[in-house]
């Protein structure tokens, strides 16, 4: 995700938690080197000349970090391009961030796509259409390139230095990811899935109607007393963690409620995307609410963050926004300074996302040194510094 997070969190001084992630920490040496390579985009093209032959496979699907179906708009996108391949006789060729299609083919394409877009009949029928089509894209520009479960490319692989952890088994967390940031290299909410597996932590893309389906039957079973977004409504007042869980005793960690079939699951809706895509995911999570709740105030809360890790290699437009994970980092960590909650290891939850944080930034900062370029962005103007 190299686009400023859909994160904005009021700042607090008396927050007391790690700050191994801060840009002036001295990195940690890896149990094991990054492989060297003098070549880019070369050889990802090379590797593409074979990759892209065939349709995508659950199994391949899944191993992107989701346990949902395939898709069925994503196998017929995939199936038109093979098609298209064939008829213009042009072959399919990827390069860039995002699985980005190049050359005559995506003349072609672009074309078609755009007729296609332009005939649908509704806006949610064309949001569909360009989730579908993005991540389609992104699926066959990134075989043979990128590491599935960590989305690095293969020769930066970070796998084998993550250690998992198991989240609290009444917690479960929701990436509810714009198709733009699917497979992005630097996107920090897949660390989620890789850490805490992808039931604790489960993908939902923005406009994939069969992900979107799976993520609220969970949220109907759960039930809106048991289901915060991450996120600073401008338009209803903020909760704190403790204004939420601070209650003594916490009817958070009653039992299931037989009365209204709840499970009891506490679920916390991670918006992933840019801070422009943030307010369309937002939105829609709150038209939904409306349908199945009856009512659009969907329930907000707002962590008091300190400086994201990314910072220097992706910054954010102020520094009181952080990114996917470091969002997450905050929420636990400040659920482990109540006291009702201490002893559910959140503290040791949150040490495990943020030295997978750590292990992201090395990789990333690994290779822009290998190959040649700035290790850090150009700074963006920073507003609402605390």
């Amino acid at each position: 995700m190299a686009s400023p997070r859909a994160f904005t969190f009021k700042c607090s001084p008396s927050l007391a938690f790690s700050t191994k992630t801060l840009m002036d920490s001295k990195p940690r040496t890896l149990r094991s080197p990054f492989s060297c390579s003098t070549s880019g985009s070369p050889q990802r093209e090379a590797r593409l000349s074979d990759a892209v032959e065939g349709a995508i496979t659950l199994q391949e699907w899944q191993g992107w970090g989701t346990t949902s179906p395939l898709p069925a708009m994503v196998t017929k996108i995939v199936e038109d391009l093979k098609a298209l391949e064939k008829d213009i006789d042009a072959p399919m060729s990827f390069g860039g961030s995002g699985g980005k299609l190049q050359g005559d083919f995506k003349v072609q394409e672009d074309k078609k796509h755009r007729k296609t877009y332009q005939a649908l009949g509704d806006s949610e029928q064309k949001l569909q259409f360009f989730a579908a089509r993005q991540i389609a894209c992104r699926l066959l520009g990134s075989r043979g390139y990128l590491c599935q479960k960590c989305w690095l490319p293969l020769e930066d692989c970070m796998c084998s230095n993550v250690t998992q952890s198991t989240l609290w088994h009444r917690m479960r967390f929701w990436l509810y990811m714009h198709p733009k940031d699917f497979l992005r290299q630097n996107n920090t909410g897949k660390l989620l899935w890789q850490v805490f597996g992808t039931e604790a932590a489960t993908l939902c893309l923005f406009g994939i109607s069969e992900h979107e389906e799976i993520m609220w039957n969970a949220l109907k079973l759960a039930g809106k007393n048991n289901v915060w977004c991450l996120y600073p409504n401008k338009n209803a007042a903020l909760k704190s963690v403790e204004d939420v869980f601070g209650q003594e005793p916490s009817p958070y960690l009653e039992c299931t409620d037989t009365k209204t079939n709840e499970d009891g699951t506490l679920n916390f809706i991670l918006i992933d995307g840019t801070w422009n895509n943030s307010v369309s995911i937002f939105s829609r999570l709150k038209d939904q609410a409306t349908s199945v709740w009856g009512e659009a105030d969907f329930p907000c809360i707002s962590l008091a963050t300190g400086v994201s890790a990314m910072h220097k290699l992706r910054p954010q437009p102020s520094w009181d926004r952080t990114c996917t994970a470091g969002a997450a980092i905050g929420l636990l960590s400040e659920l482990q300074l109540l006291p009702e909650f201490s002893s559910f290891g959140f503290e040791k939850q949150a040490e495990a996302l943020e030295d997978t944080l750590v292990i992201l930034l090395e990789a990333l900062t690994t290779r822009r040194v290998r190959m040649g370029r700035s290790i850090t962005r150009k700074v963006r103007h920073m507003s609402g510094i605390c």
